[in-house]
């Protein structure tokens, strides 16, 4: 089965031509973060409006590197939610648009869904596993069985680790989005320098709070007499990164113990982080588990991610009616599991 696969949950407007589930053909993303970067965040409203200019490009894109044709296409798959209403109808619209104009059945995929199954077009990882989903709107972990079988074990309380991230940055001066400068600037500093909290690890659950370790920062900031630069930048993003990664490490790892899963997946825009990733392989080493993170084009937010499930639920028989809406909060384990549940990678 070809599928042709649109994104829009924020800020990046994608289409991908994926093969069977597996087989990425192409996967074309077009970013808005120049366009965001003087206003420090995402506005919904400009959002949608460059999703509108954007996706028949996009979709022309990917088609051509995909070395074929809309009338090749077999499905169409498409992220219902969660995310931004606004750019998600934008994406909804497009796709049910081409399925009703070439009589193509319709797969609506959650977008978080999308990244804890996208491991599987890189490598197979057999269900079940821990899913940690880090991004800037999530910081959740799943145990997922199979496509469409999720339990929500933990999330965050507050702010999801990826807006802790971008608003540290943004305190420190360094724009927008901040992650990736953080991370860069956190692999020349002394993680130690400055002893940030570890956000309820005294707790015994897999619950995350990183509004209290932002507001930290801010005070240590608050007591500098001027923002930091060089040394001092790099031990500030060094020591506030370390925070950040061992309180994922060490509530995934708490999740793995009473799971008893041994395979964990790191998935979301957070999952290209150096530092998490050099820390949750070590831990995992160590704990004799096995830990897996997509490529980083698949870690950010992008189409071909989506036919994983797609695919699955389009060979059960599924097809979304052309009135189904955009959904702005959808909780994963609402997701309606394919029948039979997919239990192998």
């Amino acid at each position: 089965m070809l599928i042709l696969a649109l994104e829009s949950s924020c800020d990046e407007t994608a289409a991908a031509v994926v093969r069977d589930g597996r087989e990425i053909l192409s996967n074309v993303v077009a970013s808005q973060i120049d366009t965001h970067a003087r206003f420090g965040g995402v506005v919904p409203e400009i959002a949608s409006r460059q999703h509108l200019e954007a996706f028949s490009w996009v979709i022309d894109e990917a088609l051509e590197k995909a070395g074929t044709t809309l009338e090749a296409i077999e499905g169409v798959a498409v992220t219902r939610g969660p995310g931004l209403i606004g750019a998600l109808l934008v994406g909804l619209s497009t796709a049910k648009a081409l399925a009703f104009a070439r009589n193509l059945p319709l797969a609506g995929v959650h977008h978080i869904e999308g990244h804890i199954l996208a491991i599987q077009l890189e490598k197979p990882v057999a269900y079940p596993y821990l899913a940690l989903a880090v991004s800037g709107g999530h910081t959740h972990l799943y145990r997922v069985d199979g496509i469409g079988a999720y339990t929500t074990l933990g999330r965050t309380l507050d702010d999801a680790a990826g807006e802790a991230f971008d608003k540290v940055a943004k305190l420190l001066g360094l724009g927008y989005p901040g992650g990736a400068r953080i991370d860069k600037l956190a692999a020349i500093g002394n993680p130690k320098a400055i002893a940030f909290p570890r956000p309820l690890l005294h707790r015994d659950n897999v619950d995350f709070s990183f509004s209290g370790l932002k507001t930290a920062v801010l005070n240590h900031v608050r007591a500098l007499p001027d923002l930091p630069q060089g040394d001092d930048l790099a031990d500030l993003c060094a020591s506030f990164q370390a925070a950040v990664v061992e309180t994922l490490c060490r509530k995934t790892l708490r999740a793995a113990k009473a799971e008893k899963l041994e395979r964990i997946v790191v998935a979301g825009g957070v999952a290209c982080n150096r530092g998490l990733r050099t820390s949750m392989t070590a831990m995992a080493a160590k704990e004799k588990l096995q830990v897996s993170f997509p490529s980083p084009a698949l870690c950010g937010d992008n189409a071909a991610m989506l036919a994983v499930a797609a695919d699955a639920r389009l060979r059960a028989g599924e097809n979304e009616p052309l009135d189904l809406n955009a959904v702005a909060s959808w909780p994963l384990d609402r997701v309606s599991a394919v029948s039979p549940v997919v239990v192998g990678g």
